[in-house]
């Protein structure tokens, strides 16, 4: 299996730290508001890697944090009027509800910040007896950059001379301008006691902490993965590995992922420019599967454009594998071990390389296909066409629901329930032999753009 490193800038082998365990630490959403696409971009990269992990024998552990304290989480419970408890937890269930509808699994560990108050302590103090951190007399913490000689090896930045300027002016109680806040002091608001100050610590210590108390093995590195979007690189990370690197003497990630930027209609997703598109008023129009197919669909160090109207050419890619699923409904999956199968691991396998993995999937579907247009009753492309769609919902994430319930999407609650009598009275008027009136309801469906399938479990329908 190979990845992309974004620190040595090329594709390597993936060796972990440890032979057949994989440990992979992703930084997760501030919750002080709803999941946008770029939210959703990444986890559904980490989750994509997960399963190739999983599915080439790794012994995979996951975390991913949850900020949920931090300054403009302070600044919306006074807008809010609600307490941090009342505020973060609302965002954190909206998160999962919003992953959940992607088919995003769920992290095997997921720290939350206020649970790693005393972590983060740990390592400050740890770092200030090291001389790597020093006090200000406000009372704020400031990681020393200069005491660290391997200071932005993980991003390759140069510091420049408006970067440089820029910072002087931010905070003249800095010895350095790079330097970075570790504990801020505050005086009101969410604030913990500490033998610095009362405040609160800063973003960049978080991760770092919680890998230390939760992943970190003794060694040349604490963990295999560390991942997260491109914007993460500088400065979030290269902190967190700099805070590492001084406090355990060791680098904080064998190999960094990064996956790239959502934009819309070409422009980057920022609130600023009023064109963050939230993932939940996306779930209103289209079905989470269609989401996660779509951006999903290119690969992820690239930057992601997206647009209505390529959502929907990937929709009828999708629904595909969907009519395929519904030619051969009622059948039982069997344990069948095709070509396509190891091609499709082999791709993904090569840095998740997606857009190889879907053409096979588009070239197994039209096989399959042709195979029974020519053949129907063909019991070997039909066990491989159910064992292939079965791989790609374990390794994808793509084809769990019913062919039926997914073609019935957007459809309202009161057209459902309207449609379900007519089944129920066309069931009862075929029960009685009453075929005229079992054709006028079949006829009725049809007006509304149904249609429907017998089967010996029942009646299925689906918009068409």
């Amino acid at each position: 299996m190979t990845l992309y490193d974004s620190v040595s800038k090329t594709k390597q082998d993936f060796i972990p730290i440890t032979p057949g365990k994989a440990t992979l630490y992703v930084c997760g959403p501030t919750v002080y508001d709803d999941a946008h696409l770029g939210h959703a971009k990444s986890a559904l990269v980490f989750d994509l890697l997960v399963r190739v992990l999983k599915a080439n024998d790794f012994d995979v552990t996951f975390a991913r944090n949850i900020t949920d304290i931090d300054d403009k989480i302070v600044k919306k419970m006074a807008e809010l009027n609600l307490s941090l408890e009342e505020l973060t937890q609302t965002y954190i269930d909206a998160y999962h509800r919003d992953m959940d509808a992607l088919g995003i699994m769920r992290p095997d560990i997921e720290p939350k910040a206020t649970e790693s108050i005393d972590a983060m302590i740990k390592l400050i103090s740890s770092l200030i007896e090291k001389g790597h951190a020093y006090k200000t007399q406000d009372g704020d913490v400031y990681f020393d950059t200069q005491k660290d000689a391997k200071y932005l090896s993980i991003s390759h930045r140069v510091q420049d001379q408006e970067d440089t300027q820029s910072r002087i002016e931010e905070n003249t109680a800095k010895k350095n301008p790079a330097d970075f806040a570790l504990w801020k002091h505050f005086d009101e608001g969410v604030r913990y006691e500490t033998e610095f100050s009362v405040g609160r610590p800063g973003w960049h210590t978080e991760c770092a902490a919680m890998i230390e108390e939760h992943l970190a093995v003794e060694g040349e590195y604490a963990i295999d993965i560390h991942g997260g979007g491109a914007d993460l690189l500088f400065p979030h990370h290269e902190n967190e590995a700099a805070q590492h690197r001084c406090s355990s003497n060791q680098e904080l990630a064998k190999y960094w992922m990064h996956n790239g930027f959502v934009k819309i209609d070409g422009e980057k997703m920022s609130k600023s420019l009023g064109n963050s598109f939230f993932l939940k008023d996306a779930l209103k129009s289209y079905h989470g599967e269609v989401l996660r197919f779509y951006l999903s669909s290119t690969h992820y160090r690239s930057d992601f454009n997206f647009n209505e109207l390529d959502l929907l050419a990937s929709k009828k890619r999708l629904d595909k594998l969907y009519r395929l699923k519904k030619r051969l409904f009622g059948m039982k999956v069997m344990d069948e071990k095709t070509d396509f199968q190891t091609s499709l691991l082999e791709a993904l396998s090569d840095d998740l390389n997606i857009s190889k993995s879907l053409a096979l999937m588009d070239e197994m579907i039209s096989h399959a296909n042709e195979t029974l247009d020519a053949n129907p009753k063909d019991k070997l492309i039909k066990r491989q066409s159910l064992a292939d769609m079965a791989y790609i919902e374990k390794l994808l994430g793509f084809g769990l629901q019913s062919p039926f319930e997914y073609f019935q999407f957007g459809i309202d609650e009161d057209l459902k329930n309207k449609i379900e009598n007519l089944i129920e009275k066309r069931s009862a008027a075929k029960k009685e032999k009453d075929f005229a009136s079992s054709d006028a309801i079949r006829d009725e469906l049809l007006a509304l753009d149904i249609s429907i399938m017998d089967t010996s479990e029942g009646t299925f329908w689906e918009k068409n």
